[in-house]
C-alpha cells in the first residue's frame, strides 16, 4: 500500500489489530521467543545518518529491518546469510524515470535495473497513457496490476500533460500513483485551464507535483510560479546556472544521466564539487535510459561511482542515491537507510567508491546476485498487445523530397532545416542553415560533411498529411533507411535515409506494425523491433528486447553508421520529445 495516500479514520482503526500483532511479534523475536525471517551476518554496514561504517549484522522480519547487531545468543532466524565482509548500503533509488518510454514492460525493465542495485523508482506514465488514448485508464490499471510482484518498488505519477484531465484524475486515484507527473508549465503564463485543473487535482490528492523543462528556459515569473503552486522537484538541469537557480528556488534538484546526456552528468557533478553545494540538495535520476545502457554501464550505481570520480565524497554520493532521494519524497521512514523499521532493501558491494552490486535484497528477499536477476517476475503483459492500425495510405515518395525553404539570390545556396539529436541540447535541436545548391538540387553537406535526410511524417491524416523534411545529425548511413514510430502525444514517424523511394518503402513497412523501429536496404528488411504494447513497449523479456535493439545497430553499421552510446532506436525515439516541444507535430 502506498504510504502517503490519505487514510480515513475507519481505515486507521481497522488496521490496529495488524499493528498490534506486528509490535508483539517484533518484541518476541528480539527476546528469542519467535523466529525472524533473515539474519545477514559478517557485514560492514554503512550508516548514512552518521556517515560511518560499522561491522555488524542485520535482522529482518516481514520485509523490514527489525534490528542492527541483535543479540545472536538468543535471536533465531529461518535463514542466515553470510555477507562475506562486504559493505551493506541501502537499496538505490531513481527519483525520476520514464519507465514507460524505455521500450521494456515493467517486468523486463526490472531484469535490467535490479541487478544494478536499484530497488525503488519514481516513474512517469505520461507517454504510455497518451499512447493508449481512449483506453488510457483501462491500460493504466493493466500496467499496474500486480505491481507489488515486481522485484523493485514503484511509485508512479499521473500525467501532467499529453492526456485529458479525466485520465489524470482517474489515475491519481490508483495505486501506486502518488502524485502529478511532469507539468506542461510553459503554457501556464497563457492561462491554460487544463494545466490549472491538473495542478489543482495533484494538490487536492495530497500528492507530489513534478516539474519539467530546464529552469534557464523559464522567465523569473514562471520560475517563482512553479514552486509557489506546489511543484516539488526539477530534473531538467543542464549546467551550473541551472543548478544554482533550481536549488535557490527550493526545488528538489534531480541530477540526471539518461539518454542523450552522458557528458552533461559530468558537467553537473563537477559544478557541485566546484561550488561546494551540500549534497543534501541533490538526488539522482535517469529520466530516460535504455536497458542496453543499464546492462553495459549501470544505473544509479554507475552515477554514484562517477560522482566519486568527479570529487564527491563516496558516502555523500551514496546518500544522493539513497537517503536524500527517499527524503525528497518524505519516504525516508520507509527506505533510504539501513535502520530498524525501514524496508530491508539492501545492496552488498565490495567498494563504497565504485559500487559493485554483488547481492541485492528487496524487502529481505535476495532478488539479484552478481548482476543477474535470480527470478523473473511472473507477470504477463500480452493482454495489452494491440493490433496494428495502418495510416499511411496515399503517402507518395515525393512527399519526402527535400525542398529549399529559400534559395540565395545567386542560386548557389539553399536554406533547409537541420535537426540534431536530443542529447546535443534542446536549443540547437532544429536550425535553419544554408547548404550548397547545384543544378536545382540540394547538396546535403554541412561543414564538408555529407548528412542524411530526415522526414517527420504524420501517421493518421485528416486531410492533407503533415510532413516536415530536413537534414539530420545523429545517424549516418550510406544506403538504405531506418524509421521509428512514437504515438505520444501525436502519432508520427521519423525516417532517415538518402533516397525518397527507399525511405517511403521503409515507412510503409513499419506502418504495418503497432509501433517500433525498422531498418531496410534495397527494400528488404534488415532488422526490426516491434513495440506491440500501445506502440511504446515490447512484449518481450529483457534478452529478446536487447537482441532486437542491438540488431538495429548491427544492421545500420553494415550500412555505414558508427554508433556510440545509446542504441540508435533509443536515440531516434528521443527526437519525439523535441519535435513535440518545438511544434513540429500537430
Amino acid at each position: 500500500m502506498i504510504q502517503n495516500k490519505q487514510k480515513s479514520q475507519a481505515d486507521r482503526t481497522d488496521s490496529v489489530p495488524a499493528h498490534d500483532e506486528h509490535v508483539r511479534t517484533v518484541f518476541a523475536i528480539l527476546h528469542g521467543e519467535k523466529t525472524a525471517d533473515l539474519l545477514l551476518r559478517n557485514l560492514y554496514i554503512l550508516d548514512v545518518h552518521s556517515e560511518s561504517v560499522f561491522q555488524g549484522s542485520i535482522l529482518v522480519h516481514g520485509q523490514r529491518i527489525i534490528a542492527l547487531n541483535p543479540d545472536e545468543s538468543i535471536v533465531r532466524a529461518r535463514e542466515v546469510f553470510d555477507g562475506q565482509g562486504l559493505y551493506a548500503i541501502p537499496g538505490l533509488i531513481d527519483t525520476h524515470l520514464h519507465f514507460d518510454a524505455q521500450l521494456a514492460h515493467p517486468a523486463a525493465f526490472g531484469e535490467a535495473i535490479v541487478p544494478s542495485g536499484t530497488t525503488t523508482i519514481f516513474a512517469e506514465t505520461l507517454d504510455f497513457a497518451s499512447a493508449a488514448g481512449s483506453e488510457a485508464i483501462e491500460a493504466a490499471r493493466a500496467l499496474f496490476k500486480d505491481y507489488e510482484k515486481l522485484p523493485y518498488r514503484i511509485y508512479a505519477f499521473a500525467p501532467g500533460k499529453k492526456t485529458s484531465v479525466e485520465v489524470t484524475e482517474a489515475m491519481l486515484k490508483m495505486d501506486p500513483v502518488i502524485g502529478l507527473g511532469e507539468l506542461a508549465h510553459l503554457s501556464y503564463m497563457t492561462g491554460n485551464d487544463d494545466d490549472f485543473r491538473r495542478s489543482a487535482l495533484g494538490r487536492a490528492n495530497g500528492g507530489w507535483v513534478n516539474s519539467h523543462w530546464g529552469v534557464t528556459a523559464l522567465s523569473d515569473t514562471e520560475l517563482n510560479y512553479m514552486p509557489a503552486i506546489g511543484a516539488h522537484n526539477n530534473h531538467d538541469v543542464w549546467n551550473e546556472d541551472d543548478i544554482e537557480k533550481s536549488v535557490r528556488y527550493g526545488l528538489r534538484t534531480q541530477i540526471k544521466f539518461g539518454v542523450g546526456s552522458p557528458e552533461v552528468i559530468r558537467t553537473m557533478l563537477r559544478a557541485i564539487v566546484k561550488r561546494r553545494w551540500p549534497a543534501e540538495n541533490f538526488q539522482l535520476c535517469a529520466d530516460n535510459i535504455s536497458v542496453d545502457r543499464v546492462l553495459t554501464k549501470g544505473h544509479i550505481d554507475w552515477v554514484i561511482s562517477l560522482a566519486v570520480e568527479m570529487g564527491i565524497n563516496p558516502i555523500q554520493a551514496i546518500k544522493m542515491g539513497t537517503l536524500y532521494s527517499a527524503r525528497s519524497f518524505a519516504m525516508d521512514n520507509e527506505f533510504g537507510s539501513l535502520a530498524p523499521g525501514r524496508y530491508a532493501d539492501i545492496v552488498l558491494t565490495d567498494s563504497l567508491s565504485r559500487i559493485n552490486p554483488r547481492y541485492v535484497f528487496k524487502g529481505g528477499e535476495l532478488v539479484a546476485q552478481d548482476r543477474k536477476l535470480l527470478k523473473a517476475a511472473e507477470l504477463d503483459y500480452s493482454g495489452m498487445v494491440k493490433e496494428p492500425r495502418p495510416g499511411l495510405a496515399g503517402l507518395a515518395p515525393e512527399q519526402l523530397d527535400l525542398a529549399p525553404i529559400e534559395v540565395s539570390p545567386d542560386g548557389t545556396r539553399a536554406k533547409v532545416l537541420l535537426f540534431d539529436v536530443y542529447g546535443r541540447g534542446h536549443l540547437k535541436f532544429a536550425q535553419e542553415i544554408w547548404v550548397p545548391f547545384r543544378d536545382g538540387l540540394i547538396v546535403p553537406e554541412v561543414d564538408g560533411v555529407t548528412l542524411n535526410r530526415i522526414s517527420v511524417v504524420q501517421r493518421y491524416a485528416d486531410g492533407e498529411r503533415h510532413v516536415v523534411n530536413g537534414l539530420f545529425k545523429g545517424v549516418s548511413i550510406d544506403r538504405g533507411a531506418v524509421s521509428t514510430f512514437w504515438p505520444a502525444p501525436f502519432a508520427y514517424f521519423v525516417v532517415v535515409g538518402n533516397d525518397s523511394a527507399e525511405m517511403h518503402d521503409n515507412l510503409t513497412k513499419l506502418d504495418t506494425f503497432v509501433g517500433g523501429c525498422l531498418v531496410t536496404e534495397d527494400r528488404q528488411v534488415r532488422a526490426e523491433l516491434a513495440l506491440d504494447i500501445y506502440g511504446v513497449m515490447a512484449d518481450m523479456d529483457l534478452s529478446e528486447l536487447v537482441s532486437a535493439t542491438r540488431s538495429i545497430d548491427a544492421a545500420l553499421e553494415k550500412l555505414g553508421n558508427r554508433n556510440e552510446g545509446e542504441p540508435v532506436v533509443n536515440k531516434l525515439l528521443t527526437l519525439f520529445i523535441s519535435l513535440d516541444r518545438f511544434g513540429f507535430m500537430v
